[in-house]
């Protein structure tokens, strides 16, 4: 019997340059001969705008790289495309805007044998490039919970990010990811349904990866844009619907009242629980019907 293998799967649309970055970090994954790995990628442009990136490194390329294109926009639709082009019998997740440690991969497998789970998730990290403003690191927006490795994770934390997961849970299963989400949440939804089959997932903090915050992500109208879709996806989820929806009726009101006075302490107070404002609105519009944003800016 030969080693495990593990699937990396990667959806990218029109990031050439950070698709670029992001394999050649991947290339240099350790594996202390534990296991061995190959790299799929779906481009969700129907131009195929990687191909050629992706054609020019895989005739030298160290590590197993397949290419294939999934034109139907959606990030449902290219997760499941990278899942049904892949082979392993571990699966994991990065997106194209991130770069790992070179153990990256190699903790994520050690996790996940050493705690006989379903599945690990571990931290995706900001880098902010130089020029990047103050409020924008002092806001926190772009920051993420984390724990003590071995912590068995909520469903409402877990993303595809970065997570390694046995394809055992998922055999039979179609599609994987919902994609009725459209551009988010469907692998919120997906950990949901999972746990809700009993299987468990949990966090190894020794294996993070770095998310570059580009300018276009911290501009206003797009952090307003994602929250209220945020906020709409969210009410999609049947757990706690309503229990988050009386939070919402609460909390609008009181962020509305409060973000004038949050703003003589500082812009990135105001734009933190402008942001809070948001997700839940979006929340409560969701609930009569109106969705004012329906895709994601990339």
């Amino acid at each position: 019997m030969g080693l495990p293998h593990i699937s990396l799967c990667i959806a990218t649309y029109q990031r050439p340059a950070m698709l670029g970055r992001l394999l050649d970090g991947l290339v240099k994954q350790k594996t202390e001969g534990l296991f061995t790995y190959s790299i799929v990628i779906a481009d969700n442009d129907a131009q195929e705008s990687a191909r050629e990136l992706v054609t020019g490194l895989s005739a030298g390329f160290a590590v197993p790289l397949k290419y294939c294109v999934e034109p139907r926009r959606s990030i449902a639709y290219v997760r499941n495309k990278t899942i049904a082009e892949s082979a392993g019998e571990l699966i994991a997740f990065i997106d194209d805007d991130e770069f790992p440690t070179d153990e990256w991969l190699l903790n994520l497998f050690r996790a996940i044998t050493s705690h006989e789970c379903s599945g690990v998730l571990a931290p995706v990290r900001p880098f902010y490039p130089e020029g990047t403003p103050g409020w924008v690191r002092k806001s926190n927006l772009f920051e993420r919970p984390e724990h003590e490795t071995g912590f068995v994770m909520p469903w409402q934390e877990c993303r595809t990010g970065n997570v390694l997961f046995r394809r055992a849970i998922i055999a039979g299963l179609d599609p994987v990811f919902s994609p009725e989400f459209g551009t988010g949440g469907s692998d919120v939804d997906f950990f949901r349904r999972m746990m809700a089959k009993g299987h468990r997932f949990i966090w190894c903090n020794e294996a993070p990866v770095y998310e570059e915050v580009a300018s276009s992500r911290w501009k206003r109208r797009t952090l307003v844009r994602r929250a209220l879709l945020r906020g709409s996806n969210s009410f999609r989820h049947p757990k706690d619907r309503w229990l988050n929806v009386a939070k919402a009726v609460v909390a609008v009101p009181l962020y509305t009242i409060a973000l004038p006075f949050l703003q003589l302490f500082g812009h990135h107070l105001f734009v933190r629980y402008l942001i809070k404002l948001c997700d839940h609105l979006g929340r409560l519009l969701a609930m009569v019907g109106l969705n004012p944003v329906k895709t994601r800016a990339m």
